[in-house]
């Protein structure tokens, strides 16, 4: 059982900075990628960036160029960091977690979520 933990959400002024963790504990698997979500009020959760055991990494068009995602080499640690941050990307960000058995088999785990506020 992976467990995920997420840390570091905030307010931050419209144009600022901010930057997410996600510690995952409990895994043994090889093969893993990680990603985060948000979840807006009233708004379905959607993908903001993923990152492979590989180093692949994937953005979401609306944070490309200004949200880094990043890990450590074990993918116990996930990082996002957010640049240039709007009003819009307030949202309860969530930490994924996905362990693969084989290609078409996995497992996914979800954190808690923290909470990003853009606001002046």
């Amino acid at each position: 059982q992976v467990e995920l933990a997420e840390s570091g959400g905030g307010l931050v002024q419209p144009g600022g900075s901010l930057s997410i963790s996600c510690a995952a504990s409990g895994s043994s698997f090889a093969d893993i990628r990680m990603a985060w979500f948000r979840q807006a009020p009233g708004k379905a959760r959607t993908f903001v960036a993923s990152i492979t055991h590989t180093g692949n990494t994937n953005y979401a068009d609306s944070v490309k160029g200004r949200f880094t995602i990043s890990s450590d080499n074990g993918m116990n640690m996930l990082f996002l960091q957010m640049n240039s941050l709007q009003p819009e990307d307030t949202a309860v960000y969530y930490c994924h977690y996905r362990g693969y058995y084989t290609l078409t088999s996995w497992s996914d785990y979800w954190g808690q979520g923290t909470q990003v506020t853009v606001s002046s």
